[in-house]
This record gives C-alpha cells, structure tokens and sequence, in this order.
C-alpha cells in the first residue's frame, strides 16, 4: 500500500526561550517533489525512528521548530490505539519544488490548540460525530433505527464556518439546523450513503448494512482524530459480511481517511460502491473513473448556500453510475486488504472554496498530495 499524507490547516506560535547547545537540537529536513505549495502540511515520522536517532528524547520536554523563521510548529504524538508512541504528526507549510529544516529542541512545548475532536453521542440516538477546525460529520447509531421517519445510512454533512470547535455547543443547544453564526445541518442523507459511505454492490443493488454498532477512538487530537465504527453481520446475497471502518480527520483537511475492512467470502461479495447523494435541482459534477476522483457541488439550498463532497478513491475505480439518488463509484477486491479512499465536504459559506471549479481543483490535488509524499531525512 503507498504511503499517504493528507493536506492539513496550519496552526504556529513564535518560538521562544534560550539558546540550546547543538548537543539539544536535532534536524530534520523536509522536502517538497511537487509543484503545488503544500500549506498545513502534516507528516508522521515513525516514533522508533526517531528514538533511534534521539534516544535521550522526552516526550515531556521537546518542541519543533523552523530553523529559518524561528517559529514553533505544532505537533501530536500518534498512538493508533496502542500503549506505545507509533507516529510523531508535526504540521507545516512548505513552498513548492524546496526543502525546510526543523530542529528538535530541549525544552517545553507551547500547547498545541486542538484543531480536531470525535465523540459517542448517546443523548442523540448514538451518534458518533467528529470534526476539525473546516468542516463536521456523523455517523447514525442503533438507537435511530427505532424511529423509521428519521431512519439514515451514510455520511452526514455538519457544515461550518468557524475554525472552533462547535460539536458539543450544537448538540447541547439540540437546534442545529439552525445557523447561529457557526454553521448549521442541512444536508440530507436519507436512504443513501450520504456523503461518500460505502457497502457492498451485487446484482446491481446496494446491500446496505444497519447502522453501526460499537465504537473505539484511538487518537483524539488535537491535530488527528481516528476511530473505528464496527457493524454487526449482515445478509448479502445470502452471505454473511462484517466491516469495520477507521476514519480519520486531520486539522485543515475537507477530507476524510476511510478504511473499510470487510469480512467476507471475496469471490462471493467482491464488488463495492462509494456513494455521494445526489438531489433533484441540477447540481454539478466532475467524475474521474481513471483516476478516481468523484465530486459534486450540489444545487444552492435557499439561504443555507452550497455544499460540495468529493471523494478520492485509491482502488482501481470500474466504473462509475450516476442514479437517480445517487453518484456511485465501483470497487472490487478479491484480497483480504481494507479499502482505503477519502471522502469529505465543504461549504461555500466558509469563504474558503467558493465555487465547483475550486473544489474540483481542491479534489484534483489532493490525489496529486497523496501520491507524493513530502521526503524527510533525520539527520
């Protein structure tokens, strides 16, 4: 599987406090193999690598900074659900076609401000709800399936414009489909797989699973959220199918990172679809099948303005349908391996992706990131 970085927001505090001896400082140098401006950039450096190479490190005493402008990055220690360190995440910003040098120095961080958050929501019908510093999603728990009217599958949409964190406010307030100022719910998943969901395809039908069941977060910011949604056996074409999704939020992306792991008879139940719910109006849309891109900027919704979803799909996509509910892209395995894509949303009243054309550029380099990685070397 390639190695993929994901396009983050940008969060940095000056540097301060004394000089440190060299014997403090250790470098790492970052560079960047593309033409694009890589702005808010997060790369995970293995945490062995780095004991490896600093094995006197503490955890407690140590900051990032750039050697050039002075200036302390932000950074999280990844854990991916284990006991022990896996990934140091530092977040910067790095021009196009160059190269910048971070040192590790002695002494105490700055405190990073949290810029991502999920949560187990029981007092909403077991919701669990997760967001960064752009935009905010749901999945729907086993408690909404007691209330067919409101009965849901995939992804929901919490579009924002703020960079606070605004989860816990709304459901407290419990009115948010109503903009205060922050942002608001008005998109629509129904009986779809909303914004970018995924379930197995056999004989031209979606086999949709009920909603998920347990839940399991493994980091929780302030710069990466993941957690795992598991769902409970179910029927599909009279097999049996499990899955188990990790999805993960970093600061600055409209993004998510989805791993799908099915469980399943591969010959039987090979074929899936990735899914973006289509409306009624005339939206518009920008499909990619050879180099799995799938976005869509929907039709304006009254004052509430625009959303756009896209997904980036890394499987080899065969074929792509439009219906119409929904847009669906094609993806078959035949190998006990997760399917890994990205899917995720943004809001033209955010002020920050305004129109398709901008999103679709959005979604066009985001698959140009990911396929090129930025380089480090610990020296």
């Amino acid at each position: 599987m390639k190695r993929l970085i994901l396009v983050l927001g940008l969060f940095c505090v000056i540097s301060s406090g004394k000089a440190l001896s060299q014997a403090d400082k250790h470098v790492i140098e970052i560079s960047n193999p593309t033409p694009l401006t890589r702005k808010g950039e997060l790369v995970a450096i293995s945490w062995d690598q780095i004991v490896s190479k600093y094995p006197k490190i503490d955890t407690a005493d140590f900051r990032i900074v750039e050697v050039i402008s002075g200036k302390e990055l932000p950074w999280q220690l990844e854990f991916k659900g284990e006991k022990k360190i896996q990934n140091l995440l530092i977040q910067l910003d790095i021009n196009s076609n160059s190269s910048l040098r971070l040192e590790i120095q002695k002494g105490k961080s700055s405190l990073v401000k949290s810029k991502t958050f999920g949560r187990y929501v029981p007092e909403r019908k077991d919701d669990f709800a997760w967001e960064n510093d752009k935009i905010a999603f749901r999945m729907y728990g086993k408690a909404l399936e007691e209330s067919p009217s409101e009965m849901a599958y995939g992804i929901d949409v919490w579009v924002k414009r703020t960079d606070r964190l605004i989860l816990n406010e709304r459901y407290k307030r419990g009115n948010y489909h109503t903009d205060f100022g922050d942002g608001l719910d008005f998109y629509q998943v129904g009986l779809t797989l909303g914004a970018g969901d995924i379930a197995p395809f056999i004989k031209d039908s979606i086999w949709y699973p009920k909603n998920y069941r347990r839940w399991r977060i493994l980091d929780n910011g302030p710069l990466r959220t993941t957690f795992i949604l598991e769902y409970d056996a179910w029927d599909v074409n009279g097999k049996k199918v499990t899955v188990e999704k990790k999805i993960s939020l970093d600061a600055g992306s409209q993004l998510n990172r989805v791993e799908a792991n099915f469980s399943c008879d591969k010959k039987s139940v090979n074929t899936f679809v990735i899914g973006i719910a289509k409306r009624k109006e005339p939206g518009v849309l920008f499909l990619d099948e050879q180099e799995g891109l799938m976005a869509y900027w929907e039709p304006k919704h009254g004052n509430d303005g625009t959303t756009g979803l896209g997904a980036v799909i890394l499987p080899d996509v065969k074929g792509i349908t439009i219906t119409d509910k929904q847009i669906l892209s094609k993806v078959m395995t035949n190998e006990d391996q997760p399917i890994v894509y990205y899917t995720g949303a943004t809001w033209d009243k955010a002020n920050e992706i305004t129109s398709s054309n901008e999103w679709f550029e959005y979604i066009k380099s985001y698959k140009i990131r990911l396929l090129n990685p930025l380089r480090l070397t610990l020296e």
